[in-house]
């Protein structure tokens, strides 16, 4: 299998091979003899330069074809999981213009992004995937004599400094996908990785009783200060916590949201979803292969009812995922 960056289904070109491994090459495109019709023009004066984006030149359907398909093949090359039921991905309302927050970097006189697979830095005057108020922070920024770093530019109304999602449409859409598919009348709804009590607070109705888990001091504060009445923020790590959680609550009656960090759970965390199996598990994922890895260790006591790509980031490869699992 041959990797060739900037490229569309049906072209024809010449590459020529930069990286060879075991199983795959890298190459790089030298002539592009006969463009896809699925081709459009990057909006984007930095695409290709810029380390953000890589989908810009393809139409939106089709990028949504690609990383549908993508998720599914890696549940079946790194999980071995055959016959996932996939659902249909869920589209961003805004292909452009949907970042609420960038994280930009500044130094020797240029205000952007790393390159593409480069630390070099490109300057940019506005990003096309952030809304109009991050772009005008960003311009004044730019405009700035502030010394040279990383500077986290966000529109107004975020929550404070600790992870939120980035695109508030595909966010919401998320929820509803949540809200419709969760069972309801449990007893304890578990949010684990909960950073500032996003999803507890929106399927609190699902459960009697919500306890949220999150390492993020700042986040669980403001956790904590937005609780509802039968809503617990718990400071700490997920490992440390769940397993004194499922083991005294009805687990019939318990769902565990799993949000975690692009690295997955520990394996601490899934020896206690599997010796203390809850009723069922949403497991929302930013990286596919890791939900692999953790779906097939679930697979022996979960069924795995259904896996729903949502294009959080659209002209990008990023996509996040929620499969929905049942206790066997």
């Amino acid at each position: 299998m041959v990797f060739v960056p900037f490229t569309a289904p049906g072209d024809t070109i010449t590459a020529r091979t930069v990286k060879e491994k075991k199983s795959f090459a890298e190459a790089r495109t030298v002539n592009l003899a006969t463009p896809s019709p699925d081709r459009v023009e990057p909006p984007c004066p930095y695409f290709t330069a810029c380390g953000g984006c890589v989908y810009q030149h393809l139409s939106y359907d089709v990028q949504l074809t690609i990383k549908s398909r993508q998720v599914a093949d890696t549940l079946r090359r790194v999980g071995k999981l055959e016959g996932v039921p996939m659902q249909p991905i869920v589209a961003s309302p805004k292909p452009f213009g949907y970042r609420n927050r960038i994280r930009i970097h500044r130094a020797e006189g240029a205000t952007g992004f790393f390159g593409f697979e480069s630390r070099r830095l490109v300057d940019v005057e506005q990003c096309l995937l952030a809304q109009p108020e991050v772009n005008e922070a960003l311009r004044k920024l730019r405009r700035s004599k502030v010394e040279d770093g990383d500077y986290s530019l966000r529109a107004p109304g975020g929550s404070g400094p600790f992870f939120e999602q980035t695109n508030q449409g595909v966010t919401q859409a998320l929820i509803e996908l949540l809200d419709r598919t969760l069972h309801k009348d449990q007893a304890l709804l578990v949010d684990a990785y909960c950073g500032g009590g996003l999803f507890a607070k929106a399927l609190g109705h699902h459960a009697e009783k919500v306890i949220g888990v999150e390492s993020n001091g700042a986040a669980i504060e403001y956790a904590r200060q937005h609780a509802k009445p039968g809503q617990t923020f718990l400071h700490g790590d997920v490992a440390d916590h769940l397993g004194e959680i499922l083991s005294t609550h009805p687990l019939d009656r318990t769902t565990v949201l799993l949000d975690p960090p692009s690295e997955g759970v520990t394996a601490r965390v899934t020896d206690f979803l599997l010796s203390n199996p809850p009723a069922e598990i949403a497991y929302v994922s930013c990286n596919p292969a890791t939900l692999a890895r953790d779906l097939a260790l679930l697979k022996s006591a979960f069924r795995i009812e259904s896996v729903t790509p949502l294009d959080m980031f659209p002209q990008t490869a990023e996509i996040e995922v929620f499969a929905h699992l049942m206790r066997v």
